[in-house]
C-alpha cells in the first residue's frame, strides 16, 4: 500500500512517500470428511448420500464407497472446518433418520 504523507497538508508539495508491507493472509485449515465402513449399510444408501449432501457424480460416489467399503474409510470432500461440520452432521443424521448405522467424521487435512 502506498500513503503520502505531508508535514503542511495546505502544502503544494507532494510529499513523502511510505510503502507499507503487505500483510500475510493465512488461510484457513482445511478438513476432510470422511466415510467409515460398516457391514450393514447399503452400498446404495451410501451412493445415494454422497450423491445429495456432497453433489458427486453417480460414478465418482461409486468410486468412494468402493474405496470405503474395500479400504474402511474414504474421502467425500475438504472444506472449511465449519462446512466439513455441516456435512458430517447431514450425513450422520440422513443416516440415522434411515435407519443406517454409516458414520462420518471429520479430519484436519495434513499438507
Amino acid at each position: 500500500m502506498i500513503r503520502l504523507s505531508s508535514d503542511n497538508e495546505n502544502s503544494s508539495d507532494i510529499g513523502s512517500v511510505v510503502l507499507e508491507k503487505e500483510p500475510d493472509i493465512k488461510h484457513p485449515p482445511s478438513y476432510q470428511v470422511i466415510l467409515i465402513n460398516d457391514d450393514f449399510t447399503p452400498m446404495e444408501f451410501v451412493v445415494f448420500v454422497l450423491q445429495t449432501v456432497f453433489g458427486h457424480t453417480h460414478q465418482k460416489s461409486t468410486e468412494i464407497m468402493m474405496t470405503v467399503h474395500t479400504k474402511g474409510k474414504g474421502v467425500c470432500g475438504i472444506f472449511s472446518k465449519e462446512i466439513a461440520e455441516m456435512m458430517s452432521f447431514e450425513v450422520n443424521t440422513m443416516a440415522k433418520d434411515h435407519g443406517h448405522p454409516l458414520l462420518s467424521e471429520i479430519e484436519p487435512l495434513t499438507d
